[in-house]
C-alpha cells in the first residue's frame, strides 16, 4: 500500500509541528521581554535611588491611583512629600516607567531653562478641544508660533481689551444684583467662567454677542453650549476673514481698525520664512488663546475671591483701595491697573495658595544633573508641582496663612518660587491679559459686594490640569449699594 505526502497523519504532523515552533518563539519573546523588563527597572531602582520616595512593590512598583476619592487627595500627598522629602522626590515607577517630581525652585529653574518636550498624557485630552497650539506644541513650531504671536500680548494691543473686560464683568454683576434673597450663595465659578469666556471670545474675534446672556439651560449645560458655539464660529470667521484679506480695499480697513482683536493679528502675521498659519494652526491658537484665557482665568479669580471672603480685613483694604483710584465708578482703564498695589498683593498671594495651573510636566530629552548633584537620565518624566512649589515651607515660612506681604514691593523671594503663569521660555503668553482682568474683576466687584464665605459649602482643591473644586465654590453675596 503506498504512502502519500497528503494523508490525514502527514497534516496533522505538520500543524502540530508549525504550532509547536510558534509557541517556542511565543515563550522565547516573552522571557527576553521580561528580562527586558527586569533589567530596566533595576536600571531605573539604581539610577534614581537618589530620589526618595514611599515604600513601592517589589515588582509593580508606586500604585498609581486612578479613583477619584484617591485623587481628591494628591493635593494633600503632595504637600507631604513637600514636607518630608526635599527639594524632589521619586513620585511613581511603575513597570519600567518612572516620574520625578519638583517643588524646590533651583531644581524647577533648571527644568523650565530647558527645551524638553511637555509629557504626554494628561495634555492629550485638551487635544480635540484646542489642537495643536502653544500649550502643546513642541520643538521648532513651539519656537515659530510664540515668535510670531508675542507681538498679540504687546500693551499696545492689550489696552484696548481693558473696555471689553470691563463691559464683561459689569454684565456678570449685574446678574449677581438680580438674584432673589439677602446675601444669596451661588457658585462664582460658574459665574466668572461664562464671563471670562464672553470676554475671550470678544477678543479673540470680535464677537458681538454675549453668551452670559444667553438663556440658562434647564439641566445647567450653559458652559458646554458656549464651548462648542466658541467651536462652530471659530471656522466660519477664519474663513471670512481670509477672504477679506484677498480685498486690498478690505485689507487697509482692517489695518485701520481701532482695535484689532486677536484673529486679525494671526491673519496679518508672518513666520520667518514669509508664511501665514495655515487653518489648521490658526484655528488650534484661537482655541488655545479662548481655553486659556478663560477656563485657567476663571479657576484664579475664582479662588481668589474666596480667599479675600475668608479673609475680610484684607478685602476690605482692598475695597477702600478701589474706591481711593476709581471712587464709585463702574469703569477701569489701563492707567489704574498700577494704581491698585496693596490689590495686586492679594491677588498674587491667592495666586500662591490656589494656583490656577497645579502643575506641569516635561520628558527629559537629554540627560540633567541639578545643582545638588542629583542627576537624571534621558526619557524620565518630570512633574514639577507648582502647587508643592507654592507651599514648599523652606522657601515660603507658614505657607498656609494668607499673607499678602509676602508680595510687598520690597520683599525678595527665589525668582522661580512664585510660578502662577509657569516660568522660562515656555511661561504664560497671555499672564498679562489674565493679571489685567482679574483685577479688573477683583475692582468692580469688591464695589458692589461685600464677599463672604458659604460654611455649609466650603470649598476643596482638586489635583486637575486647571484648579478646581468639586462641588464648585460657593460664596454669600451682601450687595453694598
Amino acid at each position: 500500500m503506498g504512502f502519500s505526502i497528503f494523508s490525514p497523519s502527514r497534516s496533522l504532523d505538520g500543524v502540530s509541528g508549525f504550532f509547536q515552533v510558534v509557541f517556542l518563539l511565543s515563550l522565547f519573546l516573552v522571557l527576553f521581554k521580561a528580562v527586558q523588563f527586569y533589567l530596566r527597572r533595576q536600571w531605573l531602582l539604581k539610577t534614581l535611588q537618589k530620589f526618595p520616595s514611599t515604600p513601592s512593590h517589589w515588582l509593580w512598583g508606586h500604585h498609581q491611583k486612578v479613583g477619584r476619592r484617591e485623587r481628591d487627595k494628591d493635593l494633600q500627598q503632595i504637600l507631604s512629600w513637600v514636607e518630608k522629602f526635599p527639594s524632589a522626590c521619586l513620585q511613581w515607577l511603575s513597570g519600567s516607567r518612572a516620574r520625578v517630581m519638583l517643588y524646590d525652585p533651583d531644581y524647577v529653574k533648571v527644568i523650565l531653562g530647558r527645551s524638553d518636550p511637555k509629557a504626554s498624557g494628561i495634555y492629550q485630552l485638551v487635544v480635540p478641544w484646542i489642537g495643536y497650539g502653544l500649550l502643546l506644541l513642541n520643538g521648532k513650531k513651539w519656537f515659530q508660533h510664540r515668535r510670531m504671536l508675542t507681538p498679540a500680548f504687546h500693551y499696545d494691543i492689550l489696552k484696548p481689551y481693558i473696555r471689553i473686560m470691563v463691559e464683561s464683568v459689569n454684565t456678570m454683576l449685574e446678574k449677581w444684583e438680580k438674584l432673589d434673597g439677602p446675601d444669596h450663595s451661588l457658585d462664582v465659578f460658574h459665574y466668572i467662567s461664562m464671563m471670562t469666556l464672553d470676554t475671550v471670545m470678544k477678543c479673540a474675534f470680535s464677537y458681538q454677542g454675549s453668551v452670559q446672556l444667553d438663556e440658562l439651560s434647564s439641566d445647567g449645560r450653559l458652559f458646554y453650549h458656549a464651548c462648542q458655539l466658541a467651536h462652530e464660529h471659530t471656522d466660519g470667521v477664519i474663513k471670512m476673514r481670509k477672504a477679506q484679506l484677498q480685498n486690498e480695499e478690505e485689507l487697509e480697513k482692517l489695518k485701520k481698525k481701532r482695535r484689532l482683536d486677536f484673529l486679525d493679528i494671526l491673519l496679518l502675521s508672518k513666520m520667518e520664512d514669509g508664511k501665514s498659519l495655515s487653518d489648521e494652526d490658526l484655528r488650534a491658537e484661537v482655541d488655545t488663546f479662548m481655553f486659556e484665557g478663560h477656563d485657567t482665568t476663571a479657576s484664579g479669580l475664582s479662588w481668589i475671591f474666596y480667599a479675600l471672603a475668608t479673609h475680610p480685613e484684607h478685602q476690605q483694604r482692598c475695597r477702600e483701595e478701589v474706591q481711593s483710584v476709581l471712587g464709585d465708578g463702574t469703569s477701569v482703564t489701563w492707567e489704574h491697573l498700577d494704581q491698585m498695589p496693596y490689590t495686586t498683593m492679594c491677588i498674587k498671594e491667592a495666586m500662591r495658595l490656589y494656583p490656577p495651573v497645579p502643575g506641569v510636566s516635561r520628558e527629559l530629552n537629554t540627560p540633567v544633573t541639578f545643582p545638588d548633584g542629583r542627576s537624571l537620565p534621558k526619557g524620565i518624566t518630570v512633574a514639577i508641582s507648582i502647587y508643592g512649589l507654592h507651599h514648599n515651607p523652606r522657601f515660603w515660612p507658614n505657607p498656609e496663612v494668607f499673607d499678602p506681604s509676602r508680595f510687598a514691593p520690597d520683599s525678595s523671594r527665589h525668582s522661580y518660587a512664585f510660578l502662577p503663569f509657569s516660568g522660562g521660555a515656555r511661561n504664560c503668553i497671555g499672564k498679562q491679559f489674565a493679571m489685567n482682568e482679574m483685577k479688573v474683576a477683583v475692582a468692580l466687584t469688591l464695589l458692589r459686594f461685600e464677599l463672604l464665605p458659604d460654611p455649609t459649602r466650603i470649598p476643596v482643591p482638586m489635583l486637575r490640569l486647571v484648579l478646581k473644586s468639586k462641588d464648585g465654590i460657593h460664596l454669600r453675596l451682601k450687595k453694598l449699594r
